[in-house]
């Protein structure tokens, strides 16, 4: 399903800046105000975040929140 594909594509992004950033899930976690295991499920692409966690996480990695999910 292309769905489940763009959600686990934007899951790649999040972890990809997020290790370029040398930050753990648990940090990233702690800046966005949300769980690890959350977090984790986003990036594995398990989980449809709500569009307010999508701008806690850019927020929390400093990036712009388009560079995320296009």
């Amino acid at each position: 399903d292309w769905v489940i594909a763009r959600r686990r594509a934007i899951g790649d992004r999040i972890r990809a800046v997020r290790l370029e950033a040398n930050l753990t899930q648990e940090r990233l976690a702690e800046r966005a105000d949300m769980d690890r295991q959350s977090l984790n499920r986003i990036e594995q692409g398990h989980a449809s975040p709500k569009v307010d966690t999508l701008i806690r996480i850019a927020a929390a990695l400093d990036t712009p929140l388009a560079d995320l999910v296009r």
